[in-house]
């Protein structure tokens, strides 16, 4: 995997105050993965195998640091994968889509390194790494999926997903399909990250290797689906183009950063397709999008003119699902460390005296020290100085008499049978 280092106002989190290893070796999970024989099972495959179908809650499977050499069938639903750490948890397996299709009456299920049902619901992959392998192996840079799958309500945290070839993240239930992203990387060749249906991706990153396309969408199943990406960062090869869309798609870009590596190409329709013009026009929409080194004027604030005229503050997730889903209500706390603050960490926020925060908790906590500080906004402060402000069961704290042109840090610490866990310091400014 190529690795790629940014300037830029994310927080990717690997974290781990106390060893995570012995946490797995001391809660009981049903399903422990490690390839030295610690664990339950010696693959993921036969862990998935392990979990019932028709299982009502959440099936855990945790995978010990490791690289396992294996393709990945889920046809259940209500499961999560999770890995011990993001990088050092790899699912590596060589595959071409176009070798797997001709000998699978051209089947795509079977063709990823992790093939995902239509029965399946309720997936989750998170805190590990998906690498298909094959371009590197032949030198072959053609279709060679990471993750395909037709199922729905699949969720990627905190992962990194590479191809050696096109289509490495492709979600392509194209009449249901919703799918949520965050704290990702994503890396490939043509249209690398290719929704089908709803998506929503935050926080993450994206790096391309070719000069078609990194970004692709279907929506042509229901005007209402949109591709939605926020807060997020894209680099690759010189010249490499943001996106385009063979069928009927609806994009929304906010928030995000261009490398001066981006040529200026807007995302277009594709010349040589045969897929007819699109019968909704061109629906492609920017809101605070910049690139580094000068803006295009392509990707100049238009947000306006979409369908509704949305607010930046409206294109939330569960908004790009139109209500149907709210991953972000109910994110499993399945991480072993604590994530996704609300608001954002960088967030910057209309004034108001009171505000809830809320983070989503490790799989292990009981309860939550609260640290707070704060600094006139523009103030350098290397290292703010937090203090305690409380202590609480739920993963929630509401704030009062907030201040206008201040910038706020906190950090949350967990109470764990296990000793303390201690989050990143998050920041957020009160316009």
């Amino acid at each position: 995997m190529v690795g790629r280092s940014i300037l830029f106002s994310l927080v990717f989190i690997s974290i781990g105050v106390l060893n995570s290893f012995d946490i797995f070796a001391q809660r009981r999970f049903e399903y422990i993965v490690a390839k030295d024989g610690s664990g339950q099972f010696r693959s993921i495959q036969e862990a998935i195998d392990a979990v019932p179908f028709n299982r009502q809650e959440r099936a855990v499977i945790i995978v010990k640091k490791g690289v396992y050499e294996e393709k990945l069938f889920i046809a259940k639903s209500n499961i999560a994968i999770v890995g011990e750490d993001r990088d050092s948890t790899r699912i590596v397996y060589p595959q071409l889509r176009s070798t797997w299709r001709a000998v699978n009456n051209d089947n795509d299920y079977g063709s990823a390194v992790v093939n995902i049902d239509s029965s399946a619901v309720d997936i989750t992959i998170a805190n590990l790494t998906i690498y298909n392998n094959y371009g590197s192996l032949t030198g072959i840079h053609d279709h060679q999926f990471a993750i395909y799958g037709t199922g729905t309500r699949i969720i990627l945290l905190n992962c990194n997903v590479v191809a050696d070839g096109g289509d490495t993240v492709s979600l392509w239930n194209r009449t249901n399909g919703m799918y949520y992203h965050a704290n990702c990387y994503f890396e490939g060749w043509v249209d690398y990250v290719c929704p089908r249906g709803w998506c929503y991706i935050t926080d993450s990153r994206f790096y391309g290797h070719n000069l078609s396309a990194s970004i692709w969408h279907d929506g042509s199943a229901n005007k209402k689906q949109k591709f939605v990406i926020r807060y997020s960062y894209f680099d690759g090869v010189p010249g490499f183009p943001l996106g385009r869309n063979h069928r009927d798609g609806q994009i929304y870009l906010l928030d995000c950063i261009f490398s001066r590596n981006m040529a200026d190409i807007p995302i277009y329709y594709p010349p040589t397709t045969t897929s007819g013009p699109w019968k909704w026009g061109a629906r492609h929409y920017y809101y605070n999008c910049h690139r580094e080194g000068g803006d295009y004027d392509w990707f100049a604030d238009n947000l306006h003119t979409a369908e509704g005229a949305p607010k930046p503050d409206e294109v939330t997730a569960h908004w790009t699902f139109d209500y149907l889903w709210d991953p972000e209500a109910s994110l499993p706390a399945i991480l072993p460390f604590v994530s996704m603050p609300v608001p954002r960490n960088g967030a910057y926020i209309a004034y108001q005296s009171r505000l809830s925060l809320r983070w989503l908790p490790s799989r292990t906590a009981q309860a939550f020290r609260l640290f707070f500080g704060k600094v006139k906004k523009y103030t350098f402060m290397k290292d703010p100085q937090l203090s305690m402000i409380a202590e609480v069961k739920e993963a929630q704290f509401e704030i009062s008499s907030l201040e206008p042109a201040t910038t706020y840090f906190w950090q949350v610490e967990e109470i764990t049978p296990y000793g303390i866990l201690r989050g990143p310091v998050w920041h957020f400014t009160v316009r």
